[in-house]
């Protein structure tokens, strides 16, 4: 790896890890980045997730303010995504690259188009009183698939979760997105543990995007917060639209 291409694999780094803390699909920076620097498919993807675990992480630190009063949720959906990590890692050591392909695109759609919907359908799922702290009864199974999603390669799960978790447990954005963050460090953890052990790994890649997702994650942990929540869900779908149309092209 040459001095140019570390130098963007960093930057891709810092701007992953600023969108995943907001959002989500910071892979779609820095798994291109990864390939532009000459790694093969599979090793930067391997490398990118382990590289953005400690991002993700930073971003779920920035948002400790709205996971208060959450800890019941955390501790009933992250167990869903911890196995569905797992079970996603496995996946991409063991399936051609091109399974999930035409899948992926029609996901992220879908996620964006509930996103926009979210208002209008929290309202119309009425939750018995003792079920409104819980969320409705496919929250759980959704974020186990989202886990796998995520395992296998995570370009916006965030925005998968977003949509889930909005419309399923609390119309609150922000209190969403900081638990969003949590189950996104989940699943990159695992998996990046997962990947540590029986996969090839590119060290440098993974020490550059781990400092600049870092970072990034404290910038968008930061900042992001602050967003009100119109303007995070625009934010959603642009990122969930440009995620599509890229991995189209």
């Amino acid at each position: 790896m040459t001095w140019f291409e570390a130098v963007l694999v960093l930057a891709a780094g810092v701007g992953a890890g600023t969108i995943n803390a907001v959002v989500g699909s910071g892979t779609l920076l820095t798994f291109p980045a990864l390939l532009a620097a000459g790694l093969p498919p599979v090793l930067a993807n391997v490398s990118n997730t382990i590289g953005l675990a400690p991002g993700t992480a930073a971003g779920a630190i920035g948002y400790r303010r709205e996971l208060a009063g959450q800890r019941g949720r955390i501790f009933r959906l992250v167990p869903a995504s911890l196995i569905g990590a797992v079970v996603g890692g496995v996946l991409l050591l063991k399936l051609p690259g091109s399974a999930f392909d035409a899948v992926v695109p029609g996901l992220i759609l879908l996620g964006c188009t509930l996103v926009v919907l979210q208002p209008w359908l929290s309202r119309k799922i009425n939750l018995p009183n003792g079920a409104k702290h819980r969320g409705a009864w496919w929250v759980i199974p959704a974020v186990f698939l989202t886990g796998i999603y995520g395992g296998y390669f995570g370009a916006a799960q965030g925005v998968l979760l977003m949509a889930i978790l909005g419309i399923g447990l609390d119309p609150n954005l922000q209190r969403m997105n900081g638990l969003k963050n949590v189950l996104a460090t989940v699943v990159n953890g695992i998996t990046a543990v997962l990947f540590v052990i029986v996969a090839d790994v590119n060290w440098l890649a993974v020490a550059l995007i781990a400092f600049g997702s870092t970072v990034g994650g404290l910038i968008g942990g930061r900042y992001g917060r602050r967003l009100p929540p119109i303007a995070l869900r625009a934010l959603i779908v642009i990122i969930g639209v440009t995620a599509v149309a890229t991995m189209l092209l």
